[in-house]
């Protein structure tokens, strides 16, 4: 079953049952893939690859703007929670990032591969993990990299 066709059959079972929050993020994921596919320089198929794509789009954004109305406190709250839901909802189409303890790994082996021993060398080492093939989340390398070149240096 085609990622469409799960978001048609969950749209179908969320209409009937009453969950709005359910229903909106599937209509706002069809929406966003309709832009998509009529934007100018489209000529692909509407596909698992697009869906993939535009649903990760969306999760990053949603994330960035959850972090935005969790910083309000009581007045973001509110929707915050709603994009903390949709978030959770469209991680389960995404592919799994590797946690810290593994891309701490990864960066660590990175710096020793690069010889990295100087914060100056920072964009180096994320551009190594980045393009090591494996899926990790580029804010949580940019972090660890940062942070184990800044203690290197203090060492």
């Amino acid at each position: 079953m085609t990622i469409e066709e799960q978001l048609i059959a969950e749209q179908t079972a969320a209409m009937k049952g009453g969950d709005r929050a359910t229903l909106s993020v599937i209509r706002q994921i069809r929406s966003e893939v309709s832009v998509a596919k009529s934007a100018p320089g489209f000529d692909g198929e509407v596909d698992d690859q697009l869906y993939l794509s535009t649903i990760s789009t969306y999760v990053k954004r949603m994330g960035k703007s959850k972090t935005e109305y969790e910083a309000l406190g009581d007045r973001g709250r509110e929707q915050a929670e709603k994009l903390a839901f949709e978030i959770d909802y469209l991680a389960r189409y995404l592919p799994t990032k590797l946690d810290e303890t593994a891309t701490r790994a990864l960066v660590e082996q990175a710096i020793a591969d690069t010889g990295a021993d100087d914060p100056k060398m920072t964009g180096q080492v994320i551009g190594t993990v980045m393009k090591s093939g494996e899926d990790v989340d580029g804010g949580l390398v940019a972090r660890l990299v940062k942070e184990s070149l800044s203690s290197g240096v203090a060492e």
